[in-house]
Parts: C-alpha cells; sequence; structure tokens
C-alpha cells in the first residue's frame, strides 16, 4: 500500500517498494541491485524479507549495472533501484552496452528524478536523464504519474523482453487514475477529452495538466489530456490523432525542455503532421530551492500550462 505525505497526496516509492516484495514473493529469481540507497529507495524491509536477495554495491553505478546484468545472464530478474541523477549519469555508458545492446532483461529504476532533491541543487537534479537513455535503441522509457501507474509499469517491465527504465518519483502526487486503468508499456491513455487543444505530459506534471484542462475548460477551451507514461518507444499514433484533430500541441514534463517528452512528440510531430507546438520544462541548470518553488519558478503549474496553451492557440 501507497503511503498518504499529505492531503490526498502519495509517494511513488511506497508503491515501488510494496509491489517489489510482492514480485519478489511470487518469484524467487527476482533480485534487487542498489548503490547505499536501501534508506532512499525504501528497501528497509524488502531487505529485512528477503536478506539474501539484496545486493548493495556501494556508491558505484557502474558496477552496479554490470552486476545486474551479470546476474540476468545467470538467469536471474534484476531490479535496479538508485537516485537518477547519478545512475544514468555514471552508469550511461553500461546501460547502453551490458543492458540494451546486449538485450539484458533488467528493470533499471530511477529514484527521485526531475527535482525532487531541491535545495541539493544541480548535482542532484535529474533532468536530463530522460534525454541521455531516449537516443539508446533498444531501451525501453517509462515516467509513471502516480502509485497505480507505477505499480503497474514495475510489473510490467519485469515481463518485458528487453531492459526498462522506470523514473520514481518522491514527489508527493495525487493519484490521477481511476480504477480499472491498465498500463500498457507504449501506450498512452487519454485522461479527458477536447478538440481544441491537446497536453501531453507524464509523471508528476500530469496532475498538473489536468488542472489546467479544468481551468481551461472554464473559459471554454476544449483540451484534451494524453497520460503518455512511454517516453521510448512513443505512442506515435497517439501523437498523430493529436496533431490532426486538434491542430495544436503542449508538452510538459519534470525534464528539461531538450531531448525528453517533448522532442520525442515533436520529432514524431514534424515527421507526420506538423502543427503549433510548446514544449514545457526546465530551460537549463536551475537556482537553488525546494522542489515546489523551482517548479513554481519555471512555470510547470496548472496556471503555467495554461497560459502555454494560450499561447500556442494564437498560432494555430
Amino acid at each position: 500500500m501507497t503511503t498518504l505525505v499529505g492531503p490526498d497526496l502519495f509517494d511513488c516509492r511506497d508503491a515501488f517498494a510494496s509491489t517489489l516484495q510482492d514480485l519478489a514473493q511470487r518469484d524467487d529469481r527476482v533480485v534487487v541491485v542498489c548503490s547505499d540507497s536501501v534508506g532512499s529507495s525504501k528497501l528497509v524491509d524488502f531487505k529485512k524479507r528477503f536478506p539474501h536477495r539484496l545486493v548493495n554495491v556501494g556508491i558505484a553505478e557502474q558496477t552496479l549495472i554490470g552486476v545486474a546484468a551479470g546476474l540476468a545472464n545467470g538467469g536471474k530478474r534484476p531490479i535496479v533501484s538508485a537516485a537518477s541523477c547519478f545512475l544514468t549519469a555514471r552508469g550511461l555508458e553500461q546501460i547502453k552496452v551490458d543492458l540494451a545492446y546486449s538485450h539484458a532483461k533488467v528493470v533499471v529504476c530511477g529514484m527521485s528524478p526531475g527535482v525532487a532533491y531541491g535545495e541539493l541543487g544541480p548535482t542532484h537534479h535529474s533532468i536530463e536523464d530522460v534525454a541521455w537513455l531516449r537516443a539508446i535503441d533498444n531501451l525501453a522509457v517509462v515516467v509513471p504519474a502516480d502509485p497505480k501507474e507505477t505499480e503497474q509499469a514495475l510489473r510490467a517491465a519485469l515481463l518485458h523482453d528487453g531492459p526498462v527504465f522506470i523514473r520514481v518519483s518522491r514527489m508527493p502526487v495525487p493519484s490521477v487514475y481511476a480504477d480499472g486503468y491498465q498500463f500498457v508499456l507504449g501506450k498512452s491513455f487519454r485522461v479527458t477529452e477536447g478538440s481544441d487543444v491537446t497536453i501531453i505530459a507524464n509523471g508528476t506534471m500530469l496532475a498538473r495538466a489536468v488542472e489546467a484542462a479544468t481551468l481551461l475548460r472554464g473559459r471554454g477551451v476544449g483540451c484534451r489530456v494524453v497520460s503518455m507514461p512511454t517516453v521510448a518507444p512513443l505512442d506515435l499514433a497517439e501523437v498523430r490523432a493529436a496533431a490532426e484533430e486538434t491542430g495544436a500541441i503542449v508538452t510538459v514534463e519534470e525534464h528539461s525542455v531538450r531531448g525528453g517528452l517533448g522532442g520525442a512528440v515533436a520529432e514524431a510531430v514534424v515527421c507526420q503532421h506538423p502543427v503549433p507546438m510548446r514544449i514545457l520544462g526546465f530551460p537549463g541548470f536551475l537556482p537553488t530551492g525546494s522542489a515546489t518553488w523551482l517548479l513554481e519558478y519555471s512555470g510547470l503549474t496548472a496556471a503555467g500550462i495554461a497560459a502555454a496553451v494560450d499561447d500556442v492557440l494564437q498560432h494555430k
């Protein structure tokens, strides 16, 4: 079960931790490999229940990926857990060669991505990870939006025939999806319908996109909100539908404006059906401040998203 951390807000790491224990209970091949992150990955209970199925390599992200690849080669089902900023930057070559090129069945979980570490600054912000990983062939990249999607993405990743990277947020988020929602790797989901503009979002920004759509609906703007949890492979059919049916697109993500979800959507749009677009995210290195303040500073709020929609509609 996920833990309530505020008024109807949840920490997706709780969903990750509880799902992980259930998967390990069901399949004795499941092992966890982490880099001195038992506490921050919420693996304390897993370690107590399965002490011989958790490998802590210390602060050595390249070794982390190599060990996981070796375990997968030996028939285990490794799940890697480490801070996304260090895991993806320091272990990038190993993710590329040991996992993607070698087609290793490893689930890599980047914990506390985006600006979740707040005041620790740009050294700990993970706002480039999706861009780095999206460029690697044969690697699925997933950015869940709430606890339900985090759980389902982890279960789907373990069944996938190849490596998967999952961003696991620590920033408190509301539950976005209703009962009955089913995550499918490589597929998007329409959260709201509309014919004037489409907002494509994922991760912590999905709830804010839905809030922005509500604001816009009050002003007579029909806003379609598309959840795009899988950035690679992208749901190209849904992107094309957004362009053809609404004629304008705004993307929003807790990531750099270069190379992430917005970049992926823009590549698809310019090749398939060019329409006016706006890409919301972080323009570059950020100042020091809390995660909440950094999002507000960068315009990643419902009001900021709505303003971007107003702007793109002027060029439709």
